[in-house]
């Protein structure tokens, strides 16, 4: 085994009802809020409702991005990069599961970054810098715990 030194600065709530606490973790980074989630059913549910709520009590500016796929799209990940510079975003918040998580790591690797997203997964190049990506996990086991 080789030596490594690993460091996970990531802040885990959980629990029922702490979707609640979205706006004020959230604003710990910004005002303005990209909320990026899959089909509509996280609104049917009432679960994106309960989560923006929660982000304009905090004050908050809320955006939204849905329609992420499993395995997402590249062209969703350039509406979103295109969409957080336009808008000034300062964090993004994914609501649902791993591949709305994964869409949202890309957009924020992304918009920070003047080359082509694309570069990242295949290796020609790696991010160095990302906005700040929070979530609210709809699944377990997702593998984005």
């Amino acid at each position: 085994m080789e030596n490594f030194s690993f460091a996970n600065p990531t802040k885990i709530i959980f629990g029922r009802g702490t979707q609640s606490l979205a706006g004020a973790e959230c604003a710990r980074y910004g005002k303005r809020v990209l909320v990026h989630y899959g089909s509509e059913r996280v609104r049917a549910s009432g679960l994106l409702g309960e989560v923006e709520a929660s982000l304009g009590a905090a004050g908050l500016e809320i955006f939204e991005l849905g329609g992420v796929q499993p395995n997402p799209r590249l062209s969703l990940v350039r509406e979103g990069i295109a969409l957080c510079r336009a808008e000034k975003i300062d964090l993004i918040l994914a609501v649902g599961g791993g591949s709305t998580i994964d869409s949202a790591k890309a957009i924020a690797a992304g918009v920070v970054d003047e080359g082509d997203v694309w570069d990242f997964y295949t290796g020609t190049r790696a991010p160095t810098k990302a906005l700040p990506v929070a979530s609210v996990l709809t699944i377990p086991a997702a593998g984005s715990e």
